[in-house]
């Protein structure tokens, strides 16, 4: 394993750039049901604050990755090429192999308050999930937010955890000084589905349930459906049936993202694919010939289909850009802020995906 190569997402090539030194790197494996197989690396990272590559699609500059790997294990995830910075499989390695940033509270706390930081949009959980599994154990997300709450640091959380709602007076009382964004991702909602494609997440329902329960607490959420996935999930029934479970669980928005394949997560979902559907390995060689995108008159047909739905539920899209701000007087009462959260790291373990 090549620790010196882990960097900052956007210069994973300049080997001076290490985000930490190999030296500091503490390996853990636990012995409980739901870390079987899993291994754990702690370590103390140099940055936290990753800045976007120009190149990227993404609507954001800036982002916080508290983990890398993502024991949420989606077949699909985007975010696998990046173990191959490493020296890591893609595949199950991805799945299994998890680094974890235990200083990364502390760090951020330090980075926000620098006169070189403009107070900018920072983004969580659009690599990995920051509340996978492990966030239970390390409670990194605690000080993470605390420190964006303090320095007054607008922020957005994607994620496909229930574990945020442990963090549900953090969030208010952060919203209630900045602007504050929170989105679920829920791609579809049929089990089947649900349990090959993401064996390591929460049950769509139970990802819906968040939604219901921060709304009930004036907090507005929105949810990526995402991924659409070509002819598994992308029929008219099922559009319909994921649309209307999203509307029932009171979401302000639902914006639809089209399956894509980037080198890394391609390989290990074809090889899926070749085994749970055969059938789809050339239809999806067709679909994904020109790249890691399906064709544009695809995705607009998608688009478009969800929509319409959206507006026949009573709910419509959002621009991923625009993180939406909790006024103070829509949130819950909370009594007063007596100073940052103090994390509780435990020794033994932690880590990363969506």
């Amino acid at each position: 394993m090549r620790w010196e190569n882990l960097t900052s997402d956007s210069e994973h090539s300049r080997a001076d750039a290490a985000l930490f030194g190999a030296d500091a790197v503490t390996t853990r494996t636990f012995d409980t049901p739901e870390f079987g197989g899993i291994t754990f690396h702690e370590i103390r990272a140099r940055s936290i604050i990753n800045r976007v590559p120009a190149v990227s699609r993404m609507a954001f500059q800036w982002t916080v990755n508290p983990y890398r790997g993502c024991s949420h294990a989606c077949v699909y995830c985007f975010a696998r090429k990046t173990h191959s910075y490493l020296d890591l499989d893609t595949g199950l390695g991805f799945d299994s192999q998890i680094v974890v940033k235990t200083n990364a509270p502390e760090l951020l706390r330090r980075q926000l308050g620098s006169r070189r930081w403009q107070g900018e949009h920072i983004a969580m959980g659009t690599n990995v999930d920051c509340y996978q599994r492990a966030e239970g154990r390390y409670r990194l997300m605690p000080g993470i937010i605390a420190a964006l709450r303090d320095h007054a640091n607008p922020f957005s959380i994607l994620t496909k955890g229930t574990l945020i709602l442990r963090d549900l007076d953090l969030i208010t009382q952060a919203a209630q000084v900045t602007d504050v964004g929170i989105c679920v991702s829920v791609g579809f909602t049929e089990q089947e589905l649900w349990r090959t494609v993401e064996p390591g997440t929460p049950a769509p329902e139970r990802r819906l349930e968040v939604v219901r329960t921060l709304a009930e607490h004036g907090i507005g959420c929105g949810v990526l459906m995402a991924p659409v996935i070509p002819f598994l999930g992308d029929a008219p029934a099922q559009l319909r049936a994921t649309v209307r479970a999203i509307a029932a669980s009171g979401a302000t928005s639902v914006t639809p993202l089209v399956l894509h394949l980037r080198p890394g997560a391609r390989e290990w979902f074809m090889a899926w694919l070749g085994q749970h559907h055969p059938y789809l390995v050339a239809r999806y060689e067709r679909l994904y010939a020109e790249g890691s995108y399906a064709p544009k008159w695809y995705q607009r047909r998608i688009t478009r289909q969800v929509h319409e739905l959206a507006e026949e539920y009573g709910i419509g899209p959002t621009r991923a850009e625009v993180p939406r701000r909790i006024r103070p007087a829509e949130a819950a009462e909370e009594p007063p802020v007596s100073g940052p959260t103090q994390l509780s790291l435990l020794q033994e373990n932690s880590i990363s995906s969506w």
